[in-house]
């Protein structure tokens, strides 16, 4: 029977990942599945985006440019 372990780690200086856990015998061979967290998008496509959000009164541009 397979068991699975799941932990959290950091990745390291140099992109490194270091794995330690009682449950994992010296000399066995393992698989690693790494999973990267989302990337969060941008709510703004362009710096005009952002401008034309704001609210329109009172004007938050000084110049209609």
């Amino acid at each position: 029977m397979q068991t699975l372990l799941r932990l959290e780690a950091t990745v390291l200086p140099g992109n490194r990942l270091e794995v330690s856990a009682a449950e994992l015998p010296e000399g066995a061979k393992v698989e690693v599945i790494v999973v990267l967290p989302e990337r969060q998008q941008s709510q703004f496509a362009s710096a005009l985006d952002f401008l034309e959000s704001l609210p329109s009164s009172p004007n938050p541009r000084c110049f209609p440019t």
